[in-house]
């Protein structure tokens, strides 16, 4: 008896290991990895200074105060970043909101010819070259992007390319409500 026993200790072993592994899987079905949650949501941007790219002007934190502003952290070597930024342009006009770029860790001639070839949707460009701003953010790649309130406040990150459902559904709502409080 205990002999037999012992040879379905190792089967209710598997068979506990494969409902968890189930119930995982099924938990996963309603969380989309892809979404990583900030600690910076509902927290002060950090405070920034940053030379301007180019001609352009820079900008730091004291110049976004008072005003709803979009931050967009990108780079020329960054792929999904020329595919979102057609996005960024769309999301410039119908926002209503400046859009301010933060070319990262990036070559600044590079840089200005990728904005050169695409066109840039951004009120001005400030330029991060080692990464400092980005660890402030804390950024874990590029793009991403920021939706900054009046007060100073993030109220929204994504830490992924923008899409167009994402600027419909999410950002324009969202700066709808900031604009009015």
């Amino acid at each position: 008896m205990l002999r037999r026993l012992l040879y379905l200790l190792p089967a209710a072993a598997f068979a506990a290991l494969l409902g968890y592994f189930v119930a995982a899987l099924l938990k996963s079905e309603t969380h989309d990895p892809s979404e990583l949650p900030s600690v910076m949501l509902d927290q002060p941007a950090p405070d920034f200074a940053l030379e301007g790219l180019g001609d352009r002007p820079g900008f730091a934190r004291g110049d976004l105060a008072g005003k709803v502003v979009i931050l967009n952290f990108f780079a020329s070597w960054c792929v999904p970043c020329r595919a979102e930024h057609p996005l960024l342009a769309r999301l410039a006009e119908t926002s209503g909101v400046p859009l301010y770029g933060i070319d990262y860790k990036d070559k600044p001639a590079d840089a200005e010819r990728f904005l050169g070839q695409y066109g840039s949707p951004f009120r001005t460009v400030g330029v991060d070259p080692k990464g400092r701003l980005g660890i402030d953010f804390g950024l874990t790649g590029v793009p991403e992007t920021f939706l900054i309130d009046k007060s100073g406040k993030i109220r929204f990150h994504r830490a992924m390319p923008l899409t167009p459902e994402a600027i419909d559904k999410e950002i324009l709502p969202l700066v709808q409500a900031l604009q009015k409080s």
